[in-house]
């Protein structure tokens, strides 16, 4: 397969050209990447009005995943969840408040995609949990929820894989969606891999009608690299307005360094990565057999579920085990006090593995005294979301927060998963999950 944009730049820089355009930095070296960095110039073609080597790229893209319209992003899924929110909100009907129904565990630019859209959410909670992270739900479930509406959402919208690495069943949601004429938007941010697994496992080749990838999680892409991908049959049009929607969203000054990794990863992607995701699955899973006899791995795995996220299980323990491992050397995706994930691709070398296996052998557990329980908190509205986020706030402690109305949410990242969502009054339940989740500080809608 053929890299245009990556042998574009190639030339340029072969050719000696004097750089007196954009960036400053001409092309002379201080991290080392800078001769790789251009903008705009002649032959370059624009993102966001394709018409030459980065249309023939994003078409090569389009070819790989099996999309009718793949499209790239180089400001990460962030950019993607805005655009496909406001493609599926273009068909809202505008006689009422639009509205999005979603899953409890959506990622904070949702919520800002949805306070500049002026958009509500109703959300699906799931019927049991252990983490913020997860809210994994089945086709009975969204139906009756859909069926309990008295607005017709212009979405529905979930996160699958989630933090943890479960997933959704997207056929059996996605045929529940197309019975209420709706369309099914995936965050698909840790899963640009599932396409070339053994078993095909993306969300476009399961049915939803639009999902964002980012490519850097899992991909050998640069960080910002992403996908937006619009279903094979494109049932709504999408494919239509997506090159401008990602404009709307996204730096009129796109990465050229994304660009190209993009570019060089469809190489990849053609040449070498079934194979060498056959190999990496392998690994993973003769390392959950390890995690097994430590007890930190669930053996009641559900069906679905990633087969390159390793996440164990702590739930049951005390300790700080994200420290265990950072002194073997590992430093994990994300950690609290129930998880440790590790996000692994082919480009983890054998000693990473080895690594940890060592760390796992090497674990010493002590169980919990008392077995914490967590819930979402179903929170009271008191205000729209954009109204919150666009009003004046201020930052106070958790301890006064009781009956104030969130502002923006206050959550790390990863994994940027809201407590309380902006425009719900904060309760007792919610300051619990904050001390949880170590956060000692919010914004709120000031007084």
């Amino acid at each position: 397969m053929d890299t245009p944009i990556f042998d574009f730049v190639q030339n340029y820089i072969k050719s000696n050209t004097a750089r007196l355009h954009m960036p400053g930095h001409k092309g002379v070296s201080f991290l080392g990447c800078e001769k790789f960095d251009i903008t705009e110039i002649k032959g370059a073609d624009e993102l966001y009005a394709p018409n030459g080597i980065i249309r023939k790229s994003e078409e090569n893209a389009t070819h790989l995943f099996g999309t009718s319209k793949t499209v790239y992003s180089a400001g990460g899924s962030s950019q993607s969840i805005n655009a496909m929110l406001y493609l599926a909100y273009l068909r809202a009907d505008k006689s009422q408040r639009p509205v999005v129904l979603a899953g409890r565990n959506a990622h904070k630019s949702f919520i800002y995609a949805l306070a500049k859209m002026d958009a509500d959410v109703e959300w699906i909670y799931p019927n049991r949990t252990k983490s913020l992270c997860s809210c994994v739900f089945g086709a009975k479930t969204l139906r009756e929820k859909l069926e309990s509406l008295d607005r017709k959402p212009f979405a529905v919208y979930i996160t699958s894989p989630d933090y943890l690495g479960k997933m959704a069943n997207i056929p059996e949601l996605s045929k529940v969606c197309k019975d209420f004429d709706i369309p099914l938007l995936v965050d698909n941010a840790h899963g640009s891999y599932l396409k070339f697994c053994e078993n095909d496992m993306h969300p476009i080749s399961l049915g939803a009608d639009m999902c964002c990838d980012s490519a850097h999680k899992t991909l050998p892409v640069l960080t910002g690299g992403g996908y937006l991908h619009i279903a094979k049959d494109d049932r709504y049009g999408f494919s239509q307005k997506v090159v401008n929607a990602m404009g709307i969203f996204g730096s009129t000054s796109p990465s050229y360094l994304i660009l190209q990794s993009l570019d060089l990863c469809n190489k990849y992607i053609d040449e070498k990565i079934c194979e060498d995701i056959k190999i990496c699955a392998k690994k993973c899973k003769e390392l959950s057999h390890i995690m097994v006899e430590c007890g930190v791995w669930n053996t009641t795995i559900p069906q679905f579920y990633e087969p390159l996220k390793i996440t164990a299980d702590f739930s049951e323990y005390d300790g700080n085990f994200a420290k265990h491992f950072r002194k073997f050397g590992i430093e994990p995706e994300y950690a609290d006090d129930d998880y440790v994930v590790f996000m692994i691709s082919p480009q983890n070398s054998e000693e990473d593995f080895e690594k940890l296996k060592i760390a796992f052998k090497n674990l010493e557990l002590t169980l919990k005294d008392d077995d914490e329980t967590f819930s979402f908190v179903i929170g009271e509205k008191a205000m729209t979301i954009r109204e919150a986020i666009f009003s004046e706030s201020e930052e106070i402690c958790i301890e006064n927060a009781v009956g104030r109305v969130c502002a923006s949410p206050t959550v790390s990242c990863p994994p940027a998963i809201p407590i309380a969502v902006s425009g719900e009054m904060i309760t007792e339940k919610h300051i619990e999950l904050f001390r949880r989740y170590n956060i000692d500080k919010i914004l709120v809608v000031k007084k």
